[in-house]
């Protein structure tokens, strides 16, 4: 295997990366080049040979089959993360319908996907004009507030709750037309008193982990709300593994949501992915009504991939181990130091969101917890 060698690759598309994303990305190659036992290669060069088997560490879901078989990405052997066939499949877009048959919708477009995963995801809609924004919303409206989501945005960011109709054409007079069309918005049902899961899985090499937790909300230097981390519960093997353990029903519900929504994208020809992850959120809806869905999917790294990391070399160092507890953290603006045991993934400043501290912990796992 002296050859073989894991790297990280950055698609032209994928524009800007901020300082601590780069650096927390080479880590994670780092840590999977040990933990399958490959070298550490760096940035993919395109021009470079390489004489043994190439593992990625893309920094988004990889799009287009044809282009990764280029690269030599077969299958989900072939990357931490995933491939798609569409654009859209891999944004928040995926999730909802649009809003009357047969509209303006991106190519490779599924009824059938939503269909399958109505009862796991909340109600709402993708749109990729203003008229159907308007549309969506007016019908969203009689429920209540509708959240609009931006469909690459992460960590909450860009999010807005719409009351009123003259709201959503504020909001939609900032976003070009052409823009709307290619990439789409999700208007949704807004909920209040959230928790939202994590629900997810891993597999590389022999190794296959699946887990459940919630995720922490913090301010970040511009003293907006973002997300501040995840607190996984781990088992080694697949979703089988994870019911089995004892679950609360909210969480057991989660699962089984992130579960049908996993299984329905199998209808997306070629798609393939060794990191799934699935945000679920649970929470009141205007008419005072208990709300389950998924939100969106991830097949890229994500923020809980240091967890994902952490139980993935505890399972490789003790076969005995079944379950652990993992944990991300994301800080900003001065904190203290991490705690000694900790892995730490980027302490500095990232000349886009200030001061940041980003670590892990992982720890036995309790029952009685």
């Amino acid at each position: 295997m002296a050859h073989d060698v894991v790297v990280e690759y950055s698609p032209q598309t994928s524009g800007f990366s901020d300082t601590h994303e780069r650096i927390t990305r080479a880590m994670v190659a780092k840590r999977l080049a040990a933990l399958i036992g490959f070298a550490y290669g760096g940035e993919y060069d395109g021009s470079a040979h390489y004489p043994g088997k190439v593992y990625f560490v893309p920094s988004d879901t990889l799009i287009g089959l044809e282009h990764t078989v280029q690269l030599g990405i077969a299958g989900e052997r072939d990357l931490f993360g995933g491939v798609v066939p569409y654009p859209f499949v891999a944004t928040k877009a995926i999730t909802h319908p649009l809003i009357e048959p047969n509209v303006l919708a991106p190519e490779g477009w599924s009824d059938t996907f939503l269909h399958q995963v109505h009862s796991a995801v909340l109600d709402g809609y993708s749109v990729f004009t203003a008229e159907q924004a308007h549309a969506a919303c007016e019908r969203l409206l009689e429920n209540g507030p509708v959240r609009l989501k931006p469909v690459h945005a992460t960590a909450g960011r860009g999010q807005r709750v719409i009351r009123s109709l003259s709201e959503l054409t504020e909001a939609l007079a900032g976003i070009d037309e052409a823009e709307l069309a290619d990439a789409g918005l999700v208007l949704e049902e807004n909920l209040t008193a959230v928790t939202t899961y994590s629900v997810g899985q891993v597999r590389v090499a022999d190794l296959t982990a699946t887990y459940y937790g919630s995720q922490r909300l913090t301010t970040d230097n511009a003293g907006d709300e973002i997300y501040g981390g995840s607190d996984l519960v781990v088992a080694r093997g697949d979703f089988d593994a994870l019911v089995r353990l004892p679950l609360p029903e909210s969480i057991r519900i989660a699962v089984e949501q992130a579960r049908v929504y996993d299984a329905a994208t199998s209808l997306f020809p070629g798609m393939f992915a060794s990191r799934r992850n699935y945000d679920v959120a649970q929470g009141m809806n205007p008419r005072g009504q208990w709300r389950s869905g998924v939100l969106e999917q991830s097949w890229r790294m994500g923020g809980a991939t240091g967890a994902e990391m952490a139980a993935l070399e505890a399972f490789r160092a003790d076969p005995v181990v079944q379950v652990v507890r993992a944990s991300t953290f994301e800080i900003y603006g001065e904190s203290h130091a991490p705690p000694p045991q900790a892995t730490v993934y980027f302490r500095g400043i990232d000349e886009r969101v200030g001061l940041l501290t980003k670590y892990t912990m992982v720890e036995a796992h309790d029952d009685t917890r």
